[in-house]
């Protein structure tokens, strides 16, 4: 067994004992962080041999059963100490080790952990443990003991603070390391030393909880999230780094794609470690064996969606090819789940719920200060507004009528204008072009003299608000260069006045914040009409938008009898000549027909001259409208030239399509009304 310097057989070193067992040494290696990744900080520092020793050693000094080498010497650090939080939570450790999903050298990193910790204070549900931050004496001791108690400090100072554990024996308190500044008695839940000794056994005894689906399903069903952030989180494993490193073994107990994977990462949101380990804590059963039985992974998912539901809501349940296709729409930062809870539950949603009060603060890194509110809820409502408003026109004509996600939008987006109606709310619009200028001086004359002065504290650097626009200067970097000015501005107040004027035309490239040109199509008759669109019954329930059979039925019968074609042909026409991604599987979605009916309509196109057959990259359709074809890389859609300038696309410098769809500036209908009217003008597709 590979050992490092000076490690004995029995797992000592010179000074004392560096674990329980001496198989742990040769495990105790960067893999620990790995195998933790999402319920810790900074995995980074674990990087270095001695994390299971380190948290194996604070056991034992807290225990009284470890002495070390000197009596100014403590344990040592694991980590940054994180780990701390597992008391009263190794249920969330344990599920990991457990489950199949988890990969072998993780799972016996785990398991390692787990006996460990069953040998340790940790898991004696009598032992009286507190951890908190202590600003410890110049030069003062790691670790202390007497009759009273021990404590030990877990992590590294941060601004003179550290992190402590201690266990009290007696009636007074332990003793201290310095001046306490923040204490608290640890939870107790699921691990005392008999239940994760027995997890531990039977794991190796009958090898790992076999994988259930159906407890999966549960999950979903029980929360409202996808089915990868379901299966993710009852494997232990919702964590951010964790799963891009799923090998194909894993991708094959889960049953999911790559895409799915994806998206099943954005769904922790604003969730740090320790909201992971306090949604998993608790959800194992008491006695570990119920774990395999038939139905031992529902309960857990069952208990897992009651925790979920606690604390985040109940999301609404949106039909399985709903989600489906907006995780291959690929909405920005936002998951599918996300996603589909703005339309569907917007009111439960930090910033969309209720109006949001914003300021701009200081930055305690050295950076340019920033807009910030309570709970993460700017940037909350930011990323729901970057990421929905662009996909609206998608909801309204790719979902059918009657969808929970469709139906949700007139009520989705009378929120956004009632939030952005909120005086208090500050959005970013840019930095300021340096054309204009490249200090808060140097545009006085555009944005005045009055400073910011909304915030709690002074801004550290100058600033011009006018009411509507917040000019705040960039910062000096460490080579002596400034950065540009950051511009903010009021929504409430944005309007076609001198003002609103003066900051569009003093920002820099819009594309890198359109915050401006949502705000101004969500207020404009577009979307107005959209959102009617919605609210118009007269699309039939399951029948979608992108059918002009259904959307524009008269347009459908006028294209049919000017062209001397079926309604099928006239329908299909409308749809290569105006749709972003009328693929074969679209197509018929969208139309409700077989292969055999597409391809009587296609061929009638073909003969006539109106589309061409080909086969092309990443189309997935057999029909094109004749001229070039401008080709993309994903995530951007290749497409016929016609049709490109048609939706307002702009090509890259290589010719290829780079850019994503501008905001629609007519409904569905009425692009298919005006591809028409440029056809009968002889202005259409032409080779």
């Amino acid at each position: 067994m590979e050992r490092s310097s000076g490690v004995a057989e029995d797992g000592t070193v010179a000074g004392g004992l560096l674990t329980a067992r001496a198989g742990v040494a040769a495990l105790d290696d960067h893999g620990v962080a790995v195998a933790l990744d999402g319920l810790i900080d900074g995995s980074g520092i674990w990087s270095g041999r001695g994390a299971l020793a380190g948290i194996e050693r604070t056991g034992r000094y807290l225990a009284g059963t470890w002495e070390p080498a000197a009596p100014d010497e403590g344990p040592g650090t694991a980590g940054e100490g994180s780990w701390a939080r597992f008391i009263g939570r190794i249920g969330a450790v344990a599920l990991r080790a457990a489950v199949e999903p988890t990969r072998d050298e993780r799972r016996r990193r785990l398991l390692a952990l787990l006996e460990i910790w069953a040998d340790s204070p940790f898991a004696d549900p009598e032992a009286r443990i507190r951890t908190g931050l202590v600003r410890p004496a110049d030069g003062g001791p790691a670790a202390v003991r007497d009759e009273r108690g021990a404590t030990v400090a877990v992590g590294w100072a941060a601004d003179g603070l550290r992190k402590f554990v201690d266990v009290r024996t007696g009636l007074p308190a332990p003793p201290s390391l310095g001046t306490i500044e923040e204490v608290t008695d640890v939870p107790r839940g699921w691990g005392s030393a008999g239940q994760v000794r027995r997890l531990v056994d039977l794991v190796r005894e009958r090898g790992p909880v076999p994988w259930d689906l159906h407890a999966v399903t549960v999950l979903r069903d029980g929360t409202g999230m996808g089915r990868a952030a379901a299966s993710f989180a009852l494997a232990g494993m919702l964590a951010a780094g964790y799963l891009p490193r799923l090998d194909d073994r894993e991708r094959e107990i889960h049953r999911l794609k790559l895409a799915e994977i994806e998206d099943g990462v954005r769904e922790r949101g604003r969730m740090g470690p320790l909201d992971r380990l306090e949604l998993m804590a608790d959800v194992l059963p008491e006695d570990p064996a119920e774990l395999w039985e038939p139905q031992g992974m529902r309960a857990v998912a069952e208990r897992i969606a009651q925790v979920w539901r606690e604390r985040y809501g109940r999301r609404t349940v949106v039909p399985e090819r709903t989600f489906d296709a907006v995780v291959e729409l690929n909405p920005s930062s936002l998951s599918a789940g996300r996603f589909c809870a703005a339309f569907t539950d917007h009111a439960a949603i930090r910033g969309l719920g209720s109006d949001l009060d914003t300021w701009i603060r200081n930055s305690d890194s050295g950076f340019r200060p920033f807009a910030t509110a309570e709970d993460w809820g700017l940037r909350d409502f930011d990323d729901t507004l970057r990421a929905v408003v662009p996909n609206l026109f998608w909801v309204c004509t790719e979902l059918p009528a009657g969808d929970p996600v469709r139906s949700g939008v007139p009520g989705l987006v009378r929120a956004l204008l009632e939030r952005l109606n909120h005086p208090g709310l500050l959005l970013d619009a840019g930095s300021l072009s340096r054309a204009v200028g490249h200090t808060v001086a140097d545009v006085r004359d555009r944005f005045g003299s009055h400073p910011y002065t909304d915030g709690p504290e002074p801004l550290h650097v100058e600033s011009a608000d006018d009411g509507l626009t917040v000019v705040v200067d960039g910062v000096v970097d460490r080579r002596g260069d400034r950065s540009q000015p950051e511009l903010y501005f009021r929504p409430a107040f944005y309007a076609d006045d001198d003002r609103s004027r003066t900051l569009l035309a003093a920002r820099a490239d819009s594309r890198h914040s359109p915050a401006l040109e949502l705000v101004e199509w969500l207020r404009g008759p577009v979307c107005a009409r959209i959102v009617e669109r919605v609210e118009d019954a007269s699309l039939p329930t399951g029948s979608y938008e992108t059918n002009p059979a259904h959307s524009a039925p008269a347009l459908t019968a006028q294209a049919a009898t000017e062209l001397g074609v079926d309604q099928d042909a006239a329908a299909l026409y409308l749809q290569l000549l105006t749709l972003r991604t009328p693929s074969d599987r679209n197509i018929r979605t969208w139309n409700g027909w077989k292969p055999a009916r597409h391809h009587k309509a296609a061929a009638v196109l073909a003969e006539r001259g109106l589309a061409v057959e080909d086969k092309r990259a990443r189309a997935g359709r057999r029909l094109f409208l004749p001229g070039e074809w401008i080709h993309a890389k994903k995530p951007y859609q290749p497409m016929e030239a016609w049709k490109a300038q048609l939706l307002g696309l702009e090509r890259a410098y290589n010719g290829r399509l780079a850019t994503p769809l501008p905001l629609p500036t007519r409904t569905l209908p009425e692009l298919f009304a005006h591809a028409w009217g440029l056809v009968r003008e002889g202005r259409g597709p032409s080779a």
